[in-house]
């Protein structure tokens, strides 16, 4: 600057024509210069976190996994960076176009001429901190295994029949020794170290509250047989070494005991768990969240072997396990602290029950104008699945189907709510594990939508409902909409089968007998119909009831329903004609439906009434139906002067005796 100074006008024009050329040069340095600043700024930071972990370390920080606990020992939980991280199965991220379709997309990645799958978690679109554009992140998860190794599990059965049940304690050394002696591989020792931790430490439920009363060290934990997170990474740690097994301890943020949804994560590190090295790339797992889980308030520890937490494959084990050190998520490109924040917390039984992928991914949902939410679950085979609204099964549809599910929530409260998925294996019976939860934010109420009290789910015909014996069902969908009132289903169903049914609704009030009467059940062979007499408009649920016939004193299950909708305020049906017991579901009745007829009226009469010798229908008079070359019992009948009407049946010619199979009433003049 002073020599440019002492130059002239013209002396500086000429100056910068000259130097003009080299500008380039020049900013090319300040890029490098600044570059370099970032990267020292970077590595400074790196350094305090690592610093700040091993502080952690020593004050014994802890998280119970849905309910565990943890607390760090050793510097090994942040490798210095010599340390190589492989990624597996995808070595370098792509871009992707953002793809809202539920389930199935496919992504390629092009290295060393491979094309990886990806068909999971399509709609991963995530706002950055600093900048309001999108950046699409897919997990590299294939959905073909969710371990990261290729592991049989039936090969393991004799190793750990064997390693869970070994007693040595009298030292680490002496132990281990004991533990890998039937395993001939990396990672068999690997395996015989996990079930025999994961079936003998306790968690240390009282060290948990505790600080003071903890087994840190690994030899503490193996002679106390109890420890809290720290303590099980620790001694799976030394255990992973004394085998020959390269093996680290991770510090990190669980979403586990005390967690709740949108929860923000600061300050030190509340979880430990392990990587290990098998054929020279990196695996986790979690020997704590693998051994049981804790109750609610963390004062009780219940053994409860979960595998999942074993070699987990990384895109799933970040959904709940977010390292201090982005390394050992062992992710290319790796999630950022929000974005973990921000992910719906998944729990093991969601991948251990085949469910693969779930839509919305964000943990918070809002209702849209016509008051709905939906929930969609894809699956890998039939599960069945429930739900609750702030802790109650209400306000929700739920179809079945065998690859998932579908959920529909129409809150009837403005506000805040709380949905919580379940979902169980099909041949479980009743026994159903919690999945996930979201927090449902609704502004409008569709009271349209107001489901009767007695309303169940699923709904609609499904693989659940064939498994009962209702196949090809004429009605496919769950909700059915009728213009006029009336509509009918019909099922091809096992002989041995016996039917009855019900229909109630939110609506208004109707009488036990109104609830059967206005439905009307038929069966010719292997096919059974539903015919359906809306009383008046509003939503309604239909449910279908079987039993086996061959059983002595069963009672009717809960085998299938329907939600019936008629919007016309005009409708306006009686009930069907009472049918007494000797009425069989094998009879047919065409006409007439209705159940109480005009005064001074001649109606007429149509059943298919089989292997009968005579049907007539008695008012004041009697009059005896013909039967028609198809097999139908038809004829007309006079209502004057009669309060009902009855069907009734000989069942042989020289037989004098009737039986009442049908009653009508008469209206009043």
């Amino acid at each position: 600057m002073a020599l440019h100074s002492r130059l002239s006008v013209t002396q500086r024009v000429l100056l910068a024509v000259i130097c003009f050329p080299l500008l380039p040069f020049y900013l090319c340095y300040l890029c490098c210069c600044a570059t370099e600043e970032d990267a020292n700024e970077q590595e400074e930071h790196r350094l305090e976190r690592m610093e700040q972990g091993k502080r952690n370390a020593a004050e014994g920080s802890c998280n119970v996994g849905f309910a565990e606990a943890g607390k760090h020992q050793q510097a090994e939980v942040f490798p210095g960076s010599t340390i190589q991280v492989e990624i597996h199965p995808i070595k370098r991220s792509q871009r992707l176009s953002k793809k809202l379709s539920f389930g199935k997309a496919r992504r390629e990645t092009r290295e060393n001429n491979t094309i990886y799958d990806n068909k999971g978690f399509v709609d991963d679109t995530i706002k950055t901190h600093n900048s309001k554009e999108k950046t699409n992140y897919a997990y590299p998860w294939d959905r073909s295994n969710l371990k990261s190794f290729p592991v049989d599990l039936g090969k393991f059965r004799q190793l750990d029949a064997y390693s869970s049940k070994v007693k040595a304690k009298s030292s680490v050394e002496v132990l281990v020794q004991e533990v890998v002696k039937q395993a001939h591989s990396e990672l068999e020792k690997v395996r015989a170290i996990w079930m025999w931790v994961t079936h003998n430490i306790e968690y240390d439920v009282e060290g948990f509250h505790n600080p003071g009363l903890r087994c840190g060290a690994a030899e503490e934990v193996l002679r106390a047989g109890k420890g809290v997170c720290g303590g099980y990474a620790s001694l799976f740690q030394k255990m992973c070494s004394l085998a020959g097994i390269k093996c680290v301890e991770v510090s990190g943020y669980a979403k586990g005991y005390g967690y709740q949804q949108g929860m923000h994560f600061t300050g030190k590190s509340d979880h430990a768990w392990n990587a290990v090295v098998l054929e020279e790339k990196w695996h986790l797992l979690d020997s704590t969240w693998g051994a049981g889980k804790c109750n609610d308030d963390c004062s009780k520890f219940t053994f409860q072997y979960d595998e999942f937490y074993f070699l987990t494959h990384p895109a799933l084990f970040v959904g709940n396990h977010f390292p201090l050190e982005r390394q050992w998520q062992l992710l290319e490109p790796p999630l950022s602290l929000r974005q973990f924040e921000n992910a719906l917390d998944k729990k093991s039984c969601f991948y251990n029950l085949g469910l693969l992928s779930i839509l919305p991914e964000s943990p918070q949902i809002q209702a849209g104008r016509e008051g709905k939410a939906t929930v969609m679950i894809e699956s890998s085979s039939p599960v069945q699945f429930m739900h609750t609204l702030n802790e109650k099964q209400e306000d929700g549809i739920l179809t079945l189907r065998p690859d998932g599910m579908k959920l529909e929530i129409y809150p009837q409260q403005s506000g805040k709510h709380s949905l919580k998925i379940y979902a169980s294996n099909h041949d479980a019976g009743e026994k159903y594990s919690f999945v996930c939860e979201y927090q449902l934010q609704c502004k409008s109420v569709n009271k349209e939508m107001r489901l009767p009290a007695g309303f169940s789910n699923p709904v609609g015909p499904s693989w659940l409902t064939e498994s009962k014996g209702l196949h090809r069902p004429s009605q496919c969908g769950p909700l059915i909409h009728t213009q006029d009132g009336r509509c009918f289903f019909g099922f091809s169903v096992e002989k041995d089968l016996s039917f009855t049914s019900k229909l109630i609704t939110a609506a208004f009030c109707m009488t036990d007998d109104e609830q059967r009467r206005h439905i009307f059940v038929s069966r010719n062979g292997d096919w059974v119909e539903f015919k359906l007499q809306l009383p008046r408009a509003g939503l309604y649920v239909f449910n279908i009831y079987a039993k086996k016939k061959s059983v002595p004193g069963n009672s009717y299950d809960f085998v299938c329903n329907y939600l019936i909708s008629c919007t016309d305020s005009s409708v306006q049906w009686p009930v069907f004609p009472l049918a007494y017991a000797s009425w069989m579901e094998e009879y047919e009745l065409v006409e007439p439906l209705v159940g109480v007829l005009p005064a001074n009226r001649d109606v007429r009469f149509k059943l298919k009434i089989p292997k009968v010798a005579a049907v007539s229908v008695s008012g004041t008079d009697t009059h005896k139906l013909t039967q028609d070359v198809d097999g139908y019992w038809t004829g007309t009948c006079s209502t004057r002067g009669c309060k009902d009407l009855n069907v009734m049946i000989q069942e042989k010619h020289n037989d004098r005796s009737y039986s009442f199979v049908l009653n009508y009433q008469v209206k009043n003049d």
